[in-house]
């Protein structure tokens, strides 16, 4: 990523995006499809997996990072799978400079709907997204605003593609105790004080009210979420899904673990004039 110190808006691989630095290195890469965070940098690191074979023409779903699964969680509903904000030109209403201290600098991206939007999906809204860097950390917030006249409900995700060292070293702690739904095994259970993911792991979480601590082996990762965000979705591809997939290079589920801040089963609704917010904090620990 180029010394950017003020927020800016350059090109990736021919994708629009926005960067920014702090006076210390941390950096944070957003792309304007999808508002989609790329890249984040933190101690040195990249904390985000995108996958080397992730397809950046503008309009595809981008394989990796953070991408903004609405109005729809997946394929539960008629809707295209993860929904169609991912795929859509997002518009940059604010990039905060960095204090002269080099606390923190912020982002925003919106998204309102227009005639595409309301063929496949009839209700008035508009989409903020938030993404605030901090030495060591990043907050990334989502707020609906329903502008229309009735009442829209959704389901979505903050769907977190973290880099990881090795699958293999990975653990994953905070969620023993929690019901937890495999839809690998299409089974319910409850999770494991600690996590450690092999195979195909495609699980859904109810969240937990205290932070989660993920460690692979080289460092320590703190993440967080607000409790409108009412579940935490754990998933790897494992090695024989991985090599399906067109836009991942056969090890790349090695590198990588989603943990997805989501509303999966109970929609949200938002009345006419309100908002809602939801948030997923990542903290170097």
């Amino acid at each position: 990523m180029a010394a950017v110190v003020n927020p800016a808006l350059v090109q990736y691989c021919g994708l629009p995006c926005v960067e920014a630095r702090l006076p210390g290195g941390e950096s944070v890469r957003v792309a304007l499809q999808g508002a989609q965070v790329l890249s984040w940098v933190a101690q040195g690191r990249e904390r985000l997996y995108l996958s080397p074979r992730a397809q950046l023409d503008g309009h595809s779903a981008i394989r990796g990072g953070v991408p903004l699964c609405f109005p729809q969680f997946n394929e539960r509903g008629p809707l295209p799978k993860h929904g169609f904000a991912r795929n859509l030109t997002w518009s940059l209403m604010a990039a905060g400079q960095p204090p002269a201290d080099g606390t923190s600098v912020t982002l925003e991206f919106a998204l309102q709907d227009d005639a595409a939007t309301r063929a496949i999906w009839p209700h008035g809204f508009e989409l903020r997204f938030t993404v605030r860097l901090q030495p060591g950390g990043l907050q990334l917030a989502l707020a609906v605003m329903n502008t229309g006249a009735q009442s829209l409900s959704f389901t979505g995700a903050l769907h977190t593609y973290l880099a990881v060292q090795a699958i293999e070293q990975v653990r994953l702690a905070g969620l023993g105790g929690q019901p937890e739904s495999d839809a690998v095994r299409d089974v319910h259970g409850t999770g494991a004080e600690i996590i450690a993911p092999s195979g195909e792991f495609d699980r859904v979480y109810e969240a937990a009210a205290t932070p989660l601590l993920l460690s692979d082996g080289a460092s320590r990762l703190q993440i967080s979420q607000s409790t409108s965000l009412a579940h935490t979705v754990v998933w790897n591809p494992g090695a024989a899904r991985c090599s399906q997939l067109a836009d991942m290079p056969p090890d790349g589920y090695r590198q990588m673990l989603c943990v997805e801040a989501a509303n999966v089963f109970a929609p949200v609704d938002v009345q006419p004039g309100a908002r809602w917010q939801g948030w997923q904090e990542l903290r170097v620990a």
